[in-house]
Protein backbone atom coordinates (compact mmCIF):
# COMPACT_ATOMS: atom_id res chain seq x y z
CA UNK A 1 0.00 0.00 0.00
CA UNK A 2 2.81 2.38 0.93
CA UNK A 3 4.48 1.63 -2.39
CA UNK A 4 1.28 2.48 -4.30
CA UNK A 5 0.84 5.72 -2.39
CA UNK A 6 4.46 6.66 -3.11
CA UNK A 7 3.92 5.90 -6.81
CA UNK A 8 0.84 8.13 -6.92
CA UNK A 9 2.72 10.94 -5.17
CA UNK A 10 5.52 10.69 -7.72
CA UNK A 11 3.02 10.72 -10.60
CA UNK A 12 1.15 13.71 -9.17
CA UNK A 13 4.36 15.64 -8.58
CA UNK A 14 5.51 14.90 -12.11
CA UNK A 15 2.15 16.05 -13.49
CA UNK A 16 2.32 19.29 -11.48
CA UNK A 17 5.91 19.87 -12.57
CA UNK A 18 4.97 19.25 -16.21
CA UNK A 19 2.01 21.62 -15.94
CA UNK A 20 4.07 24.40 -14.41
CA UNK A 21 6.87 23.73 -16.87
CA UNK A 22 4.48 23.93 -19.80
CA UNK A 23 3.03 27.15 -18.42
CA UNK A 24 6.47 28.61 -17.98
CA UNK A 25 7.37 27.59 -21.52
CA UNK A 26 4.17 29.15 -22.84
CA UNK A 27 4.87 32.31 -20.87
CA UNK A 28 8.22 32.60 -22.65
CA UNK A 29 6.59 32.43 -26.08
CA UNK A 30 5.29 35.24 -28.27
CA UNK A 31 2.35 33.90 -30.28
CA UNK A 32 1.87 35.46 -33.69
CA UNK A 33 -1.18 34.56 -35.74
CA UNK A 34 -0.60 34.30 -39.49
CA UNK A 35 -3.91 34.67 -41.31
CA UNK A 36 -4.51 34.39 -45.04
CA UNK A 37 -5.98 32.24 -47.83
CA UNK A 38 -3.67 29.31 -47.21
CA UNK A 39 -4.88 27.27 -50.19
CA UNK A 40 -3.74 30.03 -52.54
CA UNK A 41 -0.33 31.44 -53.39
CA UNK A 42 -1.09 34.64 -51.47
CA UNK A 43 -1.67 32.80 -48.18
CA UNK A 44 1.29 30.53 -48.75
CA UNK A 45 3.42 33.64 -49.11
CA UNK A 46 2.06 34.90 -45.78
CA UNK A 47 3.00 31.66 -44.05
CA UNK A 48 6.38 31.21 -45.74
CA UNK A 49 7.52 34.74 -44.93
CA UNK A 50 6.43 34.48 -41.31
CA UNK A 51 8.04 31.05 -40.92
CA UNK A 52 11.31 32.35 -42.30
CA UNK A 53 11.14 35.27 -39.85
CA UNK A 54 10.40 33.05 -36.85
CA UNK A 55 13.18 30.62 -37.76
CA UNK A 56 15.69 33.44 -38.13
CA UNK A 57 14.76 35.15 -34.87
CA UNK A 58 14.51 31.96 -32.81
CA UNK A 59 17.89 30.77 -34.12
CA UNK A 60 19.40 33.92 -32.61
CA UNK A 61 17.84 33.19 -29.22
CA UNK A 62 14.48 34.87 -29.67
CA UNK A 63 13.13 38.31 -28.85
CA UNK A 64 14.44 40.32 -25.91
CA UNK A 65 11.45 41.59 -23.95
CA UNK A 66 12.79 43.57 -21.05
CA UNK A 67 15.28 41.20 -19.44
CA UNK A 68 13.62 38.05 -20.78
CA UNK A 69 14.34 36.22 -24.05
CA UNK A 70 11.17 34.91 -25.69
CA UNK A 71 10.79 32.59 -28.67
CA UNK A 72 8.25 33.17 -31.46
CA UNK A 73 5.46 30.66 -31.97
CA UNK A 74 3.38 30.95 -35.14
CA UNK A 75 -0.29 29.99 -35.38
CA UNK A 76 -1.65 29.45 -38.89
CA UNK A 77 -5.23 30.51 -39.67
CA UNK A 78 -6.77 29.77 -43.08
CA UNK A 79 -9.07 32.69 -43.80
CA UNK A 80 -10.51 31.24 -47.03
CA UNK A 81 -11.23 34.90 -47.76
CA UNK A 82 -11.36 34.60 -51.55
CA UNK A 83 -14.49 32.51 -51.20
CA UNK A 84 -16.14 33.41 -47.89
CA UNK A 85 -15.78 36.47 -45.67
CA UNK A 86 -17.50 34.64 -42.81
CA UNK A 87 -14.73 32.03 -42.84
CA UNK A 88 -12.22 34.86 -42.54
CA UNK A 89 -13.91 36.41 -39.51
CA UNK A 90 -14.24 33.00 -37.86
CA UNK A 91 -10.53 32.37 -38.40
CA UNK A 92 -9.63 35.70 -36.80
CA UNK A 93 -11.99 35.07 -33.89
CA UNK A 94 -10.31 31.73 -33.23
CA UNK A 95 -6.89 33.38 -33.17
CA UNK A 96 -8.19 35.77 -30.51
CA UNK A 97 -10.17 33.34 -28.33
CA UNK A 98 -8.83 29.81 -28.76
CA UNK A 99 -5.18 30.48 -29.57
CA UNK A 100 -4.91 33.77 -27.66
CA UNK A 101 -2.26 35.19 -29.96
CA UNK A 102 -0.30 38.30 -29.04
CA UNK A 103 -0.09 39.73 -32.57
CA UNK A 104 -1.45 39.03 -36.06
CA UNK A 105 0.06 39.42 -39.54
CA UNK A 106 -1.46 38.69 -42.95
CA UNK A 107 -4.84 39.23 -44.56
CA UNK A 108 -5.35 39.71 -48.29
CA UNK A 109 -8.83 40.48 -49.68
CA UNK A 110 -9.95 43.95 -48.55
CA UNK A 111 -13.58 42.97 -47.96
CA UNK A 112 -12.39 40.28 -45.54
CA UNK A 113 -9.60 42.29 -43.96
CA UNK A 114 -12.01 45.10 -43.02
CA UNK A 115 -14.06 42.57 -41.06
CA UNK A 116 -11.00 40.88 -39.56
CA UNK A 117 -9.64 44.28 -38.62
CA UNK A 118 -12.72 45.00 -36.50
CA UNK A 119 -12.25 41.77 -34.55
CA UNK A 120 -8.55 42.36 -33.90
CA UNK A 121 -9.29 45.92 -32.77
CA UNK A 122 -11.99 44.70 -30.38
CA UNK A 123 -9.36 42.54 -28.68
CA UNK A 124 -6.78 45.37 -28.86
CA UNK A 125 -4.28 43.23 -30.78
CA UNK A 126 -1.74 44.71 -33.16
CA UNK A 127 -2.62 43.51 -36.66
CA UNK A 128 -0.12 44.20 -39.46
CA UNK A 129 -1.92 43.83 -42.77
CA UNK A 130 0.20 42.17 -45.45
CA UNK A 131 -1.88 42.05 -48.60
CA UNK A 132 -4.93 44.32 -48.72
CA UNK A 133 -4.41 47.67 -50.44
CA UNK A 134 -7.63 49.64 -49.95
CA UNK A 135 -7.05 53.07 -48.34
CA UNK A 136 -10.05 52.66 -46.00
CA UNK A 137 -8.09 50.28 -43.79
CA UNK A 138 -5.78 53.09 -42.73
CA UNK A 139 -8.30 55.90 -43.12
CA UNK A 140 -10.08 54.22 -40.21
CA UNK A 141 -6.98 54.76 -38.10
CA UNK A 142 -6.98 58.49 -38.85
CA UNK A 143 -10.72 58.89 -38.34
CA UNK A 144 -11.15 56.74 -35.23
CA UNK A 145 -7.67 56.43 -33.74
CA UNK A 146 -8.60 55.04 -30.32
CA UNK A 147 -10.38 52.09 -31.91
CA UNK A 148 -8.15 51.36 -34.90
CA UNK A 149 -4.69 52.37 -33.68
CA UNK A 150 -3.64 48.71 -33.45
CA UNK A 151 -3.78 48.26 -37.24
CA UNK A 152 -0.71 48.93 -39.41
CA UNK A 153 -0.16 48.32 -43.10
CA UNK A 154 2.84 46.09 -43.74
CA UNK A 155 2.51 45.59 -47.52
CA UNK A 156 1.69 46.79 -50.12
CA UNK A 157 1.47 50.58 -50.11
CA UNK A 158 -2.18 51.57 -50.55
CA UNK A 159 -4.09 51.43 -53.83
CA UNK A 160 -3.81 55.20 -54.38
CA UNK A 161 -0.05 54.70 -54.68
CA UNK A 162 -0.53 51.44 -56.56
CA UNK A 163 -2.51 53.44 -59.11
CA UNK A 164 0.19 56.08 -59.28
CA UNK A 165 2.91 53.47 -59.79
CA UNK A 166 0.83 51.60 -62.37
CA UNK A 167 0.31 54.85 -64.26
CA UNK A 168 4.07 55.38 -64.33
CA UNK A 169 4.42 51.87 -65.78
CA UNK A 170 1.65 52.56 -68.29
CA UNK A 171 3.25 55.79 -69.47
CA UNK A 172 6.71 54.21 -69.58
CA UNK A 173 5.57 51.39 -71.87
CA UNK A 174 3.21 53.69 -73.80
CA UNK A 175 6.03 56.09 -74.59
CA UNK A 176 8.11 53.18 -75.89
CA UNK A 177 5.26 52.05 -78.15
CA UNK A 178 4.73 55.57 -79.49
CA UNK A 179 8.40 56.12 -80.23
CA UNK A 180 9.33 52.69 -81.59
CA UNK A 181 6.10 51.83 -83.42
CA UNK A 182 5.09 55.36 -84.42
CA UNK A 183 1.65 55.14 -82.82
CA UNK A 184 0.46 58.72 -82.26
CA UNK A 185 -2.54 57.96 -80.00
CA UNK A 186 -2.88 54.81 -77.90
CA UNK A 187 -6.12 53.05 -76.99
CA UNK A 188 -6.16 51.28 -73.64
CA UNK A 189 -8.47 48.48 -72.50
CA UNK A 190 -9.02 48.52 -68.73
CA UNK A 191 -9.48 45.01 -67.30
CA UNK A 192 -10.02 44.72 -63.55
CA UNK A 193 -11.26 41.84 -61.43
CA UNK A 194 -14.55 42.32 -59.58
CA UNK A 195 -13.16 43.25 -56.17
CA UNK A 196 -13.45 46.22 -53.85
CA UNK A 197 -9.75 47.13 -53.95
CA UNK A 198 -9.88 47.49 -57.74
CA UNK A 199 -12.85 49.88 -57.86
CA UNK A 200 -10.93 53.11 -57.11
CA UNK A 201 -8.20 52.05 -59.53
CA UNK A 202 -10.69 51.69 -62.38
CA UNK A 203 -12.24 55.11 -61.84
CA UNK A 204 -8.82 56.72 -61.44
CA UNK A 205 -7.58 55.13 -64.67
CA UNK A 206 -10.60 56.40 -66.61
CA UNK A 207 -9.79 59.92 -65.53
CA UNK A 208 -6.05 59.66 -66.05
CA UNK A 209 -5.75 58.22 -69.55
CA UNK A 210 -7.11 61.28 -71.43
CA UNK A 211 -4.68 63.49 -69.50
CA UNK A 212 -1.72 61.70 -71.10
CA UNK A 213 -3.24 61.50 -74.56
CA UNK A 214 -4.56 57.96 -74.31
CA UNK A 215 -8.09 56.80 -75.08
CA UNK A 216 -10.19 54.39 -73.02
CA UNK A 217 -11.09 51.52 -75.37
CA UNK A 218 -13.45 49.99 -72.82
CA UNK A 219 -13.74 48.54 -69.33
CA UNK A 220 -14.08 44.86 -68.53
CA UNK A 221 -14.64 43.39 -65.02
CA UNK A 222 -14.29 39.59 -65.00
CA UNK A 223 -14.68 37.54 -61.83
CA UNK A 224 -11.53 37.35 -59.72
CA UNK A 225 -11.63 33.56 -60.08
CA UNK A 226 -12.79 33.35 -63.72
CA UNK A 227 -11.32 30.46 -65.69
CA UNK A 228 -12.44 31.56 -69.17
CA UNK A 229 -12.07 35.17 -70.38
CA UNK A 230 -12.22 34.61 -74.13
CA UNK A 231 -15.37 36.76 -74.38
CA UNK A 232 -13.59 39.70 -72.76
CA UNK A 233 -10.45 39.18 -74.85
CA UNK A 234 -12.43 38.97 -78.11
CA UNK A 235 -14.16 42.25 -77.26
CA UNK A 236 -10.81 43.85 -76.44
CA UNK A 237 -9.42 42.72 -79.78
CA UNK A 238 -12.42 44.24 -81.58
CA UNK A 239 -11.90 47.51 -79.67
CA UNK A 240 -8.56 48.07 -81.39
CA UNK A 241 -6.68 48.59 -78.10
CA UNK A 242 -2.90 48.58 -78.32
CA UNK A 243 -2.51 48.32 -74.53
CA UNK A 244 -4.34 46.28 -71.87
CA UNK A 245 -4.19 47.72 -68.37
CA UNK A 246 -4.68 44.79 -65.96
CA UNK A 247 -5.78 45.02 -62.33
CA UNK A 248 -5.64 41.44 -61.02
CA UNK A 249 -4.79 40.09 -57.58
CA UNK A 250 -6.40 36.67 -57.89
CA UNK A 251 -6.32 33.57 -60.10
CA UNK A 252 -8.00 35.21 -63.11
CA UNK A 253 -4.55 36.54 -64.02
CA UNK A 254 -3.50 33.11 -65.28
CA UNK A 255 -6.29 32.34 -67.79
CA UNK A 256 -6.25 35.95 -68.97
CA UNK A 257 -2.54 35.85 -69.80
CA UNK A 258 -2.72 32.34 -71.28
CA UNK A 259 -5.73 33.03 -73.50
CA UNK A 260 -4.37 36.43 -74.60
CA UNK A 261 -1.20 34.61 -75.62
CA UNK A 262 -3.19 32.04 -77.57
CA UNK A 263 -5.07 34.73 -79.48
CA UNK A 264 -1.90 36.79 -80.07
CA UNK A 265 -3.87 39.98 -79.56
CA UNK A 266 -1.73 42.89 -80.82
CA UNK A 267 -1.80 44.67 -77.48
CA UNK A 268 0.72 44.74 -74.63
CA UNK A 269 -0.33 43.87 -71.08
CA UNK A 270 0.72 46.32 -68.37
CA UNK A 271 -0.51 46.75 -64.79
CA UNK A 272 -0.94 44.48 -61.80
CA UNK A 273 -1.17 40.71 -62.15
CA UNK A 274 -0.25 39.09 -58.84
CA UNK A 275 -0.21 35.61 -60.38
CA UNK A 276 2.46 36.84 -62.79
CA UNK A 277 4.66 37.73 -59.82
CA UNK A 278 5.29 34.07 -58.99
CA UNK A 279 7.65 31.61 -60.64
CA UNK A 280 4.86 29.15 -61.44
CA UNK A 281 3.22 31.64 -63.80
CA UNK A 282 5.31 30.47 -66.75
CA UNK A 283 4.24 26.86 -66.38
CA UNK A 284 0.63 27.78 -65.50
CA UNK A 285 0.31 29.79 -68.73
CA UNK A 286 2.16 27.11 -70.72
CA UNK A 287 4.73 29.72 -71.73
CA UNK A 288 2.04 32.00 -73.17
CA UNK A 289 2.62 34.58 -70.45
CA UNK A 290 5.75 35.75 -72.28
CA UNK A 291 6.06 39.57 -72.34
CA UNK A 292 3.40 40.11 -69.67
CA UNK A 293 4.30 43.16 -67.57
CA UNK A 294 3.25 43.35 -63.94
CA UNK A 295 3.98 45.46 -60.95
CA UNK A 296 6.13 43.33 -58.67
CA UNK A 297 7.86 43.60 -55.34
CA UNK A 298 10.61 41.06 -55.97
CA UNK A 299 12.38 39.58 -58.97
CA UNK A 300 15.58 37.58 -58.82
CA UNK A 301 18.50 39.77 -59.80
CA UNK A 302 17.07 43.17 -58.78
CA UNK A 303 18.22 44.81 -55.55
CA UNK A 304 16.62 47.78 -53.78
CA UNK A 305 19.28 47.74 -51.08
CA UNK A 306 21.68 45.39 -49.28
CA UNK A 307 18.83 43.44 -47.67
CA UNK A 308 17.13 42.43 -50.92
CA UNK A 309 19.49 39.79 -52.24
CA UNK A 310 19.97 37.90 -48.92
CA UNK A 311 16.20 37.82 -48.39
CA UNK A 312 15.40 36.51 -51.87
CA UNK A 313 18.30 34.04 -51.85
CA UNK A 314 17.29 32.56 -48.50
CA UNK A 315 13.62 32.43 -49.48
CA UNK A 316 14.36 30.67 -52.78
CA UNK A 317 16.65 28.20 -51.04
CA UNK A 318 14.00 27.45 -48.41
CA UNK A 319 10.88 27.38 -50.59
CA UNK A 320 12.13 26.91 -54.14
CA UNK A 321 10.49 30.05 -55.52
CA UNK A 322 10.80 33.83 -55.62
CA UNK A 323 8.78 35.54 -52.87
CA UNK A 324 5.60 37.42 -53.78
CA UNK A 325 4.76 40.57 -51.85
CA UNK A 326 2.61 38.73 -49.29
CA UNK A 327 5.83 37.10 -48.06
CA UNK A 328 6.60 40.49 -46.53
CA UNK A 329 5.12 39.07 -43.35
CA UNK A 330 8.85 38.45 -42.94
CA UNK A 331 9.59 42.17 -42.87
CA UNK A 332 6.53 42.88 -40.74
CA UNK A 333 7.95 40.59 -38.05
CA UNK A 334 11.73 40.99 -38.41
CA UNK A 335 12.03 44.67 -39.24
CA UNK A 336 8.92 46.22 -37.67
CA UNK A 337 7.27 44.23 -34.90
CA UNK A 338 10.29 42.66 -33.18
CA UNK A 339 12.37 45.88 -33.02
CA UNK A 340 9.32 47.71 -31.59
CA UNK A 341 8.84 45.00 -28.95
CA UNK A 342 12.50 45.12 -27.96
CA UNK A 343 12.59 48.91 -27.88
CA UNK A 344 9.43 49.17 -25.74
CA UNK A 345 10.49 46.19 -23.59
CA UNK A 346 6.97 44.81 -23.44
CA UNK A 347 4.20 42.94 -25.27
CA UNK A 348 1.71 45.63 -24.27
CA UNK A 349 0.12 46.79 -27.54
CA UNK A 350 -0.58 50.29 -26.22
CA UNK A 351 3.13 50.79 -25.53
CA UNK A 352 4.27 49.24 -28.81
CA UNK A 353 1.96 51.32 -31.04
CA UNK A 354 3.78 54.67 -30.56
CA UNK A 355 7.14 52.97 -31.17
CA UNK A 356 5.90 51.53 -34.48
CA UNK A 357 4.46 54.91 -35.46
CA UNK A 358 7.84 56.59 -35.19
CA UNK A 359 9.89 53.80 -36.75
CA UNK A 360 11.78 54.00 -40.04
CA UNK A 361 13.07 50.63 -41.14
CA UNK A 362 15.15 49.39 -44.03
CA UNK A 363 13.38 46.35 -45.43
CA UNK A 364 14.22 44.15 -48.45
CA UNK A 365 11.83 46.20 -50.64
CA UNK A 366 13.05 49.67 -49.63
CA UNK A 367 12.44 51.90 -46.61
CA UNK A 368 9.25 51.44 -44.55
CA UNK A 369 7.96 54.55 -42.81
CA UNK A 370 4.45 55.46 -41.67
CA UNK A 371 3.09 58.88 -42.58
CA UNK A 372 0.53 61.31 -41.17
CA UNK A 373 -2.30 62.74 -43.24
CA UNK A 374 -2.73 66.40 -44.20
CA UNK A 375 -4.44 67.06 -40.88
CA UNK A 376 -1.49 65.63 -38.96
CA UNK A 377 -3.32 62.46 -37.96
CA UNK A 378 -1.63 59.08 -37.70
CA UNK A 379 -2.59 56.79 -40.58
CA UNK A 380 -0.31 53.79 -40.04
CA UNK A 381 -0.02 53.76 -43.83
CA UNK A 382 3.21 53.30 -45.78
CA UNK A 383 5.14 56.11 -47.44
CA UNK A 384 5.52 55.81 -51.22
CA UNK A 385 8.17 57.34 -53.45
CA UNK A 386 11.90 57.63 -54.11
CA UNK A 387 13.86 56.81 -51.00
CA UNK A 388 10.99 54.80 -49.51
CA UNK A 389 8.89 52.13 -51.26
CA UNK A 390 8.36 52.16 -55.04
CA UNK A 391 8.04 48.48 -56.02
CA UNK A 392 9.20 47.69 -59.55
CA UNK A 393 7.87 46.72 -62.96
CA UNK A 394 8.63 43.17 -64.02
CA UNK A 395 8.29 41.56 -67.45
CA UNK A 396 8.39 37.92 -68.45
CA UNK A 397 11.29 37.46 -70.85
CA UNK A 398 12.52 34.04 -72.02
CA UNK A 399 10.74 32.25 -69.20
CA UNK A 400 11.92 34.52 -66.39
CA UNK A 401 10.42 37.52 -64.59
CA UNK A 402 12.97 40.32 -64.91
CA UNK A 403 12.93 43.88 -63.61
CA UNK A 404 12.38 46.58 -66.27
CA UNK A 405 11.25 49.61 -64.18
CA UNK A 406 12.38 52.00 -62.72
CA UNK A 407 14.76 52.48 -65.62
CA UNK A 408 16.25 55.98 -65.41
CA UNK A 409 13.01 57.16 -63.78
CA UNK A 410 12.79 60.71 -62.50
CA UNK A 411 9.96 61.44 -60.07
CA UNK A 412 10.21 65.12 -61.01
CA UNK A 413 12.33 67.33 -63.25
CA UNK A 414 14.80 68.16 -60.50
CA UNK A 415 14.85 64.64 -58.98
CA UNK A 416 17.76 62.23 -59.53
CA UNK A 417 17.33 59.30 -61.90
CA UNK A 418 16.49 55.97 -60.27
CA UNK A 419 17.51 52.59 -61.66
CA UNK A 420 17.86 49.72 -59.23
CA UNK A 421 20.71 47.26 -59.61
CA UNK A 422 19.67 44.51 -62.03
CA UNK A 423 17.04 46.45 -64.03
CA UNK A 424 17.08 45.73 -67.80
CA UNK A 425 15.18 47.04 -70.87
CA UNK A 426 11.52 46.33 -71.64
CA UNK A 427 10.78 44.27 -74.75
CA UNK A 428 7.83 44.83 -77.08
CA UNK A 429 6.15 41.51 -78.04
CA UNK A 430 7.13 40.66 -81.65
CA UNK A 431 3.52 40.16 -82.80
CA UNK A 432 2.64 43.65 -81.51
CA UNK A 433 5.69 45.08 -83.27
CA UNK A 434 4.70 43.30 -86.49
CA UNK A 435 1.15 44.62 -86.31
CA UNK A 436 2.04 48.31 -85.95
CA UNK A 437 5.58 48.93 -87.11
CA UNK A 438 5.68 50.67 -90.46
Amino acid sequence: MKGKRLLWVVIMMAAIAWTFGASAWAADTIKIGVIGPMQFVQGKGHWNGATMAADEINAKGGVKVGKKMMKIELVQADSNEFLNVTDATNAMELLMTKHKVDFVVGGFRTEAVLAMQDIAMEYKKIFIGCGAAHPELCERVAQNYDTYKYFFRGTPFNSKFLVKTSFLHLKYVGDLLKSKLNIPALKVAIVAEKAMWADPMVSATEGYLPKIGMEVAGIWRPSSVATDVTAELSAIQRSGAQMIFTIFSSSVGIPFARQAGELKIPAVQVGINVEAQKDGFWEATQGLGEYVFTMATYTQGVEYNELTKPFITTYVKKYGETPTYTADTYSAIVHSLVPAIEKSGTLDADKIVPVLEESTAMVPSGIAKYYKDEQGRQTHDLTWGPGYLTSMGGQWQAGKLVGVWPNKWKASEDAPEITYKGIIDYKIPPWVEAAYKK
